[in-house]
């Protein structure tokens, strides 16, 4: 049966691997690229769907094309939001609008891009509202919904994050150290963490699922 996939933030490091895998993907006949501008990128799969995030759910604002299992990697650092609000309104705001809309559109699934360590009640900022994204997910009746927590990601990001690249140097260098439970705090590639949304949208488990790092490397393993 043809498949609709929607991508948003896939001019991101996790949502780049996942389009490209998407429109090689014979699961899927139609892959929309949800984005504030036009990627450098043509495929006779790909529609290209520009939206003003700040807009979503408004009555005279954007709307979300319909698509059967949406790919949220919508996501921002501190130092680009440049405040705590700025940083909300991306990582909380524009993904809790994007899944409302997706539901109205006929979505059936909700595959969620967050963090290791993401809590509402965690100390640390970041981890703060990536948990309470999660919760409002959750709360929205998908068929299923699918959160990720990967640890440090490893790959080519366009722009320079001097902060992170120190992290996945003193990860990486005791990464076969981490093992049992701490295996989940090893850095992890994106493209790993692509193949394993794929997979979990391919399997259709239903309901409410969490994937820890350590099983996001299980499940994107080729």
């Amino acid at each position: 049966m043809a498949r609709a996939a929607l991508v948003a933030g896939g001019s991101g490091l996790v949502g780049g691997h996942c389009l490209r895998r998407l429109l090689e993907d014979s699961h899927y006949d139609r892959v929309i690229a949800l984005g504030r501008r036009e990627l450098p990128l043509q495929h006779a799969k790909l529609t290209q769907h520009i939206i003003d995030f700040d807009r979503l759910g408004a009555a005279d604002g954007a709307t979300v094309p319909a698509a059967d299992d949406v790919y949220c990697c919508l996501g921002t650092t501190m130092k680009k939001a440049g405040s705590e609000a700025g940083f909300r309104l991306v990582d909380f705001t524009y993904v809790v609008s994007l899944a409302s809309q997706a539901l109205a559109a006929g979505a059936k699934q909700f595959l969620l891009v967050s963090s290791l360590g993401a809590g509402p009640k965690s100390p640390l900022f970041y981890n703060q509202v990536k948990g309470e994204t999660e919760e409002a997910i959750v709360k929205l009746p998908f068929q299923g919904r699918y959160v990720f927590r990967p640890s440090l990601l490893k790959g080519d990001r366009p722009e320079h994050r001097p902060a992170e690249r120190f992290g996945l140097a003193v990860t990486s260098g005791i990464g076969l150290a981490l093992v049992g439970p701490l295996r989940r705090y090893r850095p992890i590639e994106a493209a790993t963490v692509a193949a394993a949304m794929v997979r979990v949208a391919h399997q259709a488990p239903g309901g409410v699922v969490v994937y820890a790092s350590d099983t996001i490397e299980r499940l994107g393993q080729d």
